[in-house]
């Protein structure tokens, strides 16, 4: 029934003015009339918007699409022109299998091997994008359900001049991909942004990505994945509860989507390596390379984690749920690696700064968000190749501002604190970022900026830590005018009581070291903070968000 509404709408393209261009259909020689249409240019592409708003176009996410070329771009350089070159080799000893249609399969002829999948393209303005932007594409393909999307992504194949790359196909996303799954056709990019979700397609899409490959995926829905009101929501569609009530929520939103990942990917003997992980206005956009390895799916239970965070304080401890340990072997030059189950918990019932209640939230992801060589490679694009391309790359100075930020953020520490909210709990002036880096690290800790939101910072310091540098940031605070009832004078008057002992000092860090002289790590967050870049995006025009979905009849 859908082939048979595909080709219903490919025979619809008609019209009476002298301004037309021809149908891409072979069997056609129908025209289209322009005037119904509104010309939207973005990139190097141009799309025919009808007047009538039946197909999905959000001119907000042309964040969302320059930054998507520019990473397939530096996934090409720095993986899939390698991908390219051992499979060329390798060409003689493969066998060569055929479609149903008796076409050979050979994904690796020539210097243009890249083969897309946009699983849900809506216009059709991203896949376009790709066939005009980036080099060594072979074939790409733009999916949608929707009549009124293919007969959209069509018309626009059209207009562009791009049919010898892009191809219109009408089917289900994960029909789609499972038949791709069985006739053994790889792609080497899956894009999949859909409106909400991403969860439906995660599984069908993990099994025909190639070796490799980079996979694009967002989801919009953080009412469920950052918000407070669905939890089993969260649970039902992630496996994991986010950090509700939390400033670090967005965070705690990526790590829950990599889980996902990392989780479904498992299954098949895959591991995912999350190259960039952003939090973007309304939605999460994360960039992961698949690749088959029974060996690295062993890490996936040390790097899955649960977390305790304080309902008053706001304080969180993390909880691995297994532990990888390395030794030496009798050959010294082997390592044996065993796995085991974590121990814990690292929190008593109550919050020990505070008294409050520790709610959970996960299991999520607990490794790196970002590859710092891919993203220095797609800042080098940005900079380089698209300099000068302000017209075509509206959004560059962002990409820049943004992904400067996620490439300075530290590595082993999930998620960040906001100085002005620790201020807030304990009622004291909010003191600048490069004194409390200051602080930290005169205690041997670091700290970073992060992405996710502005005036907050990462560190790897325990919260014993983080609490005593606030707290001495004002030295001279008269705790007796507090509400003893106040959850900051809680924390104040304890303070001696949860200060690491002498005997403790080595393990977590000897408060009389104490000082906020200016160091190395505070001069990084002060440079970092002078550079002239955007680092966070203002609301660029009125009532801007996530668009309703299209009225399609």
């Amino acid at each position: 029934m859908l082939r048979a509404a595909f080709n219903k709408v490919k025979t619809t393209f008609s019209g009476n003015n002298n301004t037309s261009f021809p149908s891409s259909s072979s069997d056609s020689n129908e025209t289209l009339n322009i005037d119904d249409y509104n010309i939207v240019k973005e990139g190097k592409a141009q799309i025919l918007f009808p007047k009538k708003e039946t197909v999905f176009y959000n001119p907000i996410q042309q964040f969302n699409r320059d930054l998507s070329v520019t990473c397939i771009k530096a996934w090409d350089n720095l993986y899939g022109q390698k991908i390219n070159t051992n499979n060329s080799r390798s060409k003689k000893n493969r066998k060569r299998r055929k479609l149903d249609t008796g076409e050979p399969i050979d994904t690796f002829k020539g210097s243009n091997y890249i083969r897309i999948l946009e699983a849900l393209s809506a216009t059709g303005l991203r896949a376009i994008r790709y066939a005009h932007e980036i080099p060594h594409v072979k074939e790409i393909i733009a999916n949608d359900l929707l009549p009124a999307a293919v007969e959209s992504i069509d018309r626009n194949i059209q207009y562009n001049k791009v049919s010898h790359l892009v191809k219109c196909n009408m089917d289900d996303a994960n029909v789609l991909m499972y038949r791709n799954k069985a006739e053994k056709v790889k792609y080497h990019v899956i894009d999949l942004d859909p409106y909400g979700t991403v969860t439906p397609f995660v599984d069908a899409a993990l099994q025909t990505i190639d070796e490799d490959g980079l996979m694009l995926v967002t989801c919009t829905d953080l009412a469920v994945l950052a918000g407070n009101g669905y939890p089993e929501k969260c649970f039902a569609l992630y496996g994991g509860v986010n950090l509700v009530s939390h400033e670090a929520t967005h965070e705690s939103a990526l790590r829950l989507v990599l889980n996902l990942l990392n989780q479904s990917a498992a299954k098949y003997k895959k591991t995912v390596e999350p190259l960039l992980s952003l939090s973007i206005d309304f939605y999460v956009r994360v960039f992961v390379k698949v690749k088959t390895s029974p060996i690295l799916v062993k890490d996936l239970q040390s790097n899955t984690m649960i977390t305790y965070h304080c309902s008053q304080c706001g304080s969180y401890h993390n909880q691995p749920l297994g532990r990888k340990t390395e030794r030496e072997g009798k050959k010294k030059l082997k390592q044996i690696i065993k796995y085991s189950v974590a121990q814990g918990p690292p929190v008593d019932q109550k919050c020990k700064f505070c008294g409050g209640t520790y709610h959970l939230a996960g299991p999520m992801y607990a490794g790196p968000l970002h590859n710092k060589e891919f993203v220095e490679e797609v800042l080098r694009i940005n900079k380089e190749e698209h300099r000068d391309m302000d017209d075509t790359y509206g959004t560059r100075k962002r990409i820049e501002g943004m992904l400067t930020l996620a490439k300075n953020e530290i590595s082993d520490a999930p998620f960040y604190f906001s100085p002005n909210v620790v201020s807030s709990i304990l009622k004291l002036q909010v003191p600048p970022l490069r004194k409390v880096a200051a602080g930290l690290g005169s205690l041997g800790y670091d700290c970073s900026m992060t992405h996710a939101q502005p005036s907050s910072l990462k560190t790897d310091a325990p919260w014993e830590a983080i609490w005593y540098v606030l707290r001495h940031c004002e030295p001279d605070k008269d705790i007796s005018k507090m509400n003893e009832r106040g959850i900051g004078y809680q924390i104040i008057r304890n303070m001696n009581n949860w200060l690491p002992k002498e005997s403790n000092r080595t393990k977590l860090f000897d408060p009389s070291k104490l000082s906020f002289e200016e160091n190395e790590l505070s001069g990084k967050i002060e440079k970092l903070r002078k550079l002239k870049i955007v680092k966070y995006q203002e609301n660029p025009t009125k009532n801007w968000g996530p668009k309703a979905r299209p009225n399609s009849s």
